[in-house]
């Protein structure tokens, strides 16, 4: 699950949310290389000629595509959010690299999570509700992940957390 549970102190919980990382930034440079040295195959037949000469842009553009795509993911990629629960409040932080950093913060006892299964960005949209505002919260994560989320903060915010 691309989500944590920790109690950083005795009387705070916090959530850590992330999406997804299916290819690690060393494996991403292997990735690249690898596509060059395999699109340099078919290139050794016309090896001498000048065909060569124009054929060898389009693989450079492609591997140069590929870094600056892999790069973009993985600045998409770098979001997180943070959900602390302390005895009465529930602070939830979303930190986008585009957008900033947004907040939301509401008493503990009016928060609630809601589930949205259709109408939402994605299906089983989760989101939190107090304090007069809705916020979203783990949209990156799997419908499955987020099903299992609602589930862990209908449980987490009818706990109390010791004082």
């Amino acid at each position: 699950m691309p989500y944590r549970w920790n109690q950083t102190t005795t009387s705070e919980l916090e959530l850590r949310l992330w999406p997804h990382n299916s290819l690690p930034r060393h494996w991403a440079v292997r990735v690249v290389f690898s596509v060059f040295l395999f699109g340099l195959i078919p290139l050794l037949a016309v090896l001498g000629s000048a065909l060569l000469w124009g054929l060898l842009p389009f693989l450079l553009l492609t591997v140069i595509g590929l870094w600056l795509a892999l790069r973009s993911n993985y600045r998409a990629r770098s979001i997180f959010e943070v959900l602390t629960l302390t005895g009465t409040q529930a602070h939830l932080i979303h930190h986008d690299p585009r957008r900033g950093q947004q907040e939301w913060a509401c008493n503990r006892y009016w928060a609630r999570p809601e589930i949205h299964q259709s109408g939402g960005p994605v299906p089983n949209y989760v989101t939190l509700k107090g304090e007069g505002r809705e916020v979203e919260i783990g949209a990156f994560l799997s419908e499955e992940e987020r099903i299992a989320l609602y589930d862990d903060l209908k449980e987490k915010l009818r706990e109390p957390v010791a004082q």
